[in-house]
């Protein structure tokens, strides 16, 4: 039986393809996986999940499970064809031992291994083994159980047989070199969302993770693929109407899968997947995409009536408000532009999803006439708004407010003009902006009070936006524009950096401003250039008030007590174990403070401005989709849901000033 399965599947050693050898990987383990930290050590699990994912992909696997062993180690198993076992004619070893010991010797080089793959994954599992202070890897195939063990790298004994079996399948269980990675320690919630979206993207298979230390469990299976993508997506928004768009069609000899859904949002959501990578930059698949739907959109407004016959079209952005879509195409040879797969480059791909989106979009609203009706308004209101904007933006030109002409009244410039040595302070409040102002160092620090809570742009276009002040001075004062006419290389500052009271009132105001970089201004964040300024909370007042030492949070004031309580002790000190604590420390007084006006203008540079002491938060974006799924929840329109995050979250809340 198990022989009659190989002939047909056709997978076998002639299917291996020798590239290269082994040798630089633990030399150089950056050039493989990117580096040596927590994203590099994660990067071994998916390059592991990925060979599972590809057989799933040829349609040889249905479930692919990771356990994450209590003395740190990993495995993965899925229940594909197995590496195949017999000799491989180049290396003459087995072709496991091939595999894991020859760097690209893998089945996705031609040769007929697979058609499709995520691309040249071949470096994966001998990566892996290289990284790894031992790697146990066990194959069923042909009726048998084949075993092999490593250490660094290297075999410790051939590939034997040590049993029976009527199943196929891989497990890999590695461990990573301690000598190579800053930390072994691997995370539960990022190991999740990695076999999230692999159930998402490949519909069909189970995807699973345990972690043996902690009991933790969980699954996941999605009949609906990308369509339950889309609707994980949409959690939290308003959605125009509960049917989602779904089409799978093969096209030569690529299959076009798009799933898209309409919501009240004013931002587009967009991915684009080959072979189930993500490529942020899109690509062929995106531009074939964007334009048939534009193209069918229109043709539908026109046709029924909708757009009359001396309107202009509506544009691309116009019929994208408020989308949420995925685009999948699956192919033989993808070729992307640059090693990190950012962008597809197939130009045949482009036609493919064209054909597919014009045909197929074009039935969905021919059938489903009261949701087209629905997001051709949209899109309208959208056009509308646009062009309101348009010419808010064009009023607000002529007076050159966002041309630089002349900045907002109330900001206080630095002296420098280098981006490279000059900060800007966006400051709650006039009162705490005249602290700022006066105590600033003026060659290097700009400061730009905000009145009032800034206007929340998860519920706001563009025209709304341009006619308040706040938003309007932000955007001056930056000197990059925004939206089509955004320039990142004319950004002012090399630090944006947001000053708020650490009480709920600055949490929201910060917030409000942290979903406007988000929505708005995203390269500001990408390019490591937003911060949070952390003001202390307690100041320690000490005898004849001089030298106060400044606590930025709930567990430092303690820990800072009882470390001077404990030297006290050490010198000999009297310490009355009755009086206060701050007291037995050798303070006067403990002062809390409620807000950055609270402080003069030189307490406020030498706790929050000052370079040399001060406290600053970079805000990154790690995972785009979590970021924006939360932004939606706090700044959105549905109150349950942001009801049920801050009940959920309460708990992890410290030093908070209500």
């Amino acid at each position: 039986m198990a022989e009659a399965k190989k002939k047909k599947t056709g997978y076998s050693a002639e299917q291996i393809t020798v590239l290269e050898g082994l040798e630089p990987v633990r030399k150089r383990p950056g050039m493989y996986i990117g580096g040596t930290g927590l994203e590099g050590l994660h990067h071994l699990v998916w390059e592991v999940v990925d060979n599972g994912i590809d057989e799933a992909l040829a349609g040889h696997a249905t479930e692919i499970s990771v356990v994450m062993l209590e003395d740190g180690g990993v495995r993965v198993t899925d229940d594909g064809r197995g590496i195949p076992t017999d000799v491989h004619p180049k290396t003459k070893k087995s072709t496991v031992e091939t595999v894991l010991t020859v760097l690209h010797a893998g089945g996705k080089f031609g040769s007929g291994g697979y058609k499709v793959s995520g691309g040249l994954h071949g470096v994966g599992v001998s990566v892996v083994n290289a990284l790894s202070s031992k790697l146990h890897v066990k194959v069923w195939n042909d009726g048998q159980v084949w075993e092999q063990d490593y250490e660094g790298g290297v075999p410790q004994g051939d590939l034997k047989s040590t049993g029976k079996t009527d199943k196929t399948g891989t497990e890999i269980t590695f461990w990573p070199d301690a000598n190579i990675f800053e930390s072994t320690k691997f995370n539960y919630d990022t190991i999740l969302d990695r076999l999230r979206h692999a159930a998402y993207l490949t519909k069909g298979i189970r995807t699973s993770l345990k972690n043996e230390a902690t009991g933790q469990r969980y699954g996941f299976y999605f009949e609906g693929g990308i369509q339950s993508y889309v609707k994980h997506l949409n959690i939290g928004k308003e959605v125009v109407d509960d049917d989602i768009f779904y089409v799978d069609k093969t096209v030569g000899d690529t299959q076009v899968e798009i799933s898209l859904q309409y919501t009240d949002a004013y931002s587009e959501t967009i991915k684009s997947f080959a072979n189930n990578v993500l490529n942020p930059d899109g690509g062929t698949h995106l531009t074939g995409f964007r334009a048939a739907l534009t193209r069918v959109i229109n043709d539908y407004a026109r046709k029924n009536g909708l757009l009359k016959e001396k309107e202009e079209n509506l544009t691309g952005e116009d019929t994208r408000e408020g989308l949420t879509s995925i685009i999948l195409v699956k192919l033989p040879d993808p070729q992307f532009e640059g090693q990190t797969k950012n962008k597809l480059g197939n130009p045949e791909v482009r036609g493919y999803v064209e054909t597919v989106m014009n045909e197929h979009f074009n039935y969905y609203l021919e059938e489903h006439p009261a949701v087209a009706r629905k997001i051709v308004g949209k899109a309208l209101l959208a056009a509308r708004a646009r062009k309101a904007a348009r010419a808010a933006r064009d009023n607000i030109l002529r007076k050159g407010v966002l041309e630089g002409a002349s900045m907002p009244g109330k900001l206080a410039d630095c002296s420098n003009k280098d981006p490279k040595d000059s900060e800007l302070y966006l400051v709650e409040g006039d009162s705490a902006g005249g602290s700022a102002k006066t105590g600033r160092d003026p060659k290097s620090q700009a400061i730009l009070p905000l009145r009032g809570k800034v206007l929340n742009v998860e519920r706001a276009r563009l025209d709304k936006m341009l006619a308040n002040n706040e938003i309007v001075a932000l955007i001056k004062a930056l000197g990059v524009n925004i939206e089509d006419s955004f320039d990142i290389n004319g950004l002012r500052y090399d630090r944006v950096i947001i000053m708020t009271d650490a009480d709920v009132d600055g949490s929201h105001i910060a917030t409000l401003l942290m979903t406007f970089f988000f929505r708005f201004m995203k390269p500001v964040i990408d390019g490591g250039h937003l911060y949070l300024a952390k003001p202390p909370l307690f100041e320690l007042v000490r005898p004849g008030r001089k030298n106060p030492v400044f606590i930025y949070n709930e567990d430092d004031l303690e820990k800072t007590l009882d470390a001077t309580i404990e030297k006290r002790k050490k010198d000999g000190s009297k310490v009355d174990s009755a009086s206060e604590r701050h007291k037995q420390a050798g303070f006067i007084e403990v002062k809390r403070y409620k807000g950055l006006g609270e402080m003069d203008a030189e307490q406020l540079f030498d706790t929050t401005m000052d370079p040399e002491k001060r406290v600053l938060v970079q805000i990154q974006v790690e995972d785009a989709e979590k970021a924006d799924a939360i932004f939606a929840k706090l700044m959105g329109t549905e109150v349950e849901l942001r009801k049920a995050f801050i009940q959920a979250n309460a708990k992890f809340v410290k030093d908070l000033d209500i």
